[in-house]
């Protein structure tokens, strides 16, 4: 699995990255049918499968349910912290059955906090602002992003950026006085709406996680993948999946781009 440069901030990923939505959470999702979590040890299965194989980037977030504390158990039973790139968020939380958004800054304080001890990590190598749709709200009028630059000023956080859903947020982002090192967009065949703003973050040196690739399975992995990564300001392209062999052809047809 090749690697390619988190924009500026000296940390490489691989160019596929492992969404893990669906190791942790199957309720109140945007997908079509309902489907079981795996238990721990098919988690382990997975994510070593795929260490083996070469990706690198793990990302997830307190609103993906168990995620984080499934992948904790895993970096402490099989001691590869080193190998992973970790990314998570802070912002949403989902508790019994409902998703709770929260930017102030005691709320993102704990959140970091929570994540840390839940992933059995000293550092967070990437937190993203995990937005609710308002994008602008976020960033003019909360102290989401003034928490994650005192954080990364202390050493818990590597790098710091904004998952955001709407153009005008993301514009926003790229500029702020703050600095982010990363963005992460919407971009697929379907959908290239959001392209501008992974030209301008390649320009300003910020790392490009994009969600959403493969138009959550609506396009051919194939074919998106190829298209995605022949991007330069692309970093990787994030993908979800419960099974180890599907993420693993992922990353085969990948490296066929």
């Amino acid at each position: 699995m090749a690697l390619r440069n988190l924009g500026s901030t000296g940390i490489m990923v691989s160019e596929i990255g492992f969404g893990a939505f669906k190791i942790g959470r199957n309720q109140k999702t945007k997908y079509a049918e309902h489907y079981e979590l795996p238990d721990q040890s098919e988690v382990d299965d997975l994510l070593a499968s795929m260490l083996d194989a070469g990706l690198t980037l793990i990302d997830t977030a307190p609103a993906y349910g168990s995620s984080e504390e499934r992948i904790g158990r895993f970096l402490a039973d099989s001691g590869r912290r080193d190998e992973v790139v970790l990314a998570t968020k802070v912002g949403e939380r989902f508790h019994e059955g409902t998703s709770h958004y929260d930017f102030g800054a005691r709320a993102v304080e704990a959140s970091l906090d929570e994540s840390l001890r839940r992933l059995g990590v000293d550092v967070l190598d990437v937190v993203n602002v995990h937005s609710d749709g308002h994008d602008l709200r976020i960033l003019e009028e909360t102290d989401a992003l003034e928490v994650l630059a005192r954080r990364r000023e202390r050493g818990d956080i590597r790098s710091i950026g904004f998952s955001g859903k709407t153009m005008e947020g993301g514009q926003v982002a790229v500029n702020h006085p703050l600095g982010i090192d990363v963005l992460m967009i919407e971009l697929n065949l379907e959908d290239t709406s959001q392209r501008p703003l992974l030209q301008e973050a390649g320009a300003r040196g910020i790392g490009v996680l994009v969600k959403k690739g493969l138009a959550s399975g609506r396009a051919s992995a194939g074919r998106s993948l190829h298209w995605l990564l022949e991007h330069p300001e692309v970093s990787s392209v994030v993908v979800g999946s419960r099974s180890t062999s599907h993420m693993l052809e992922n990353l085969k047809l990948a490296a066929r781009s």
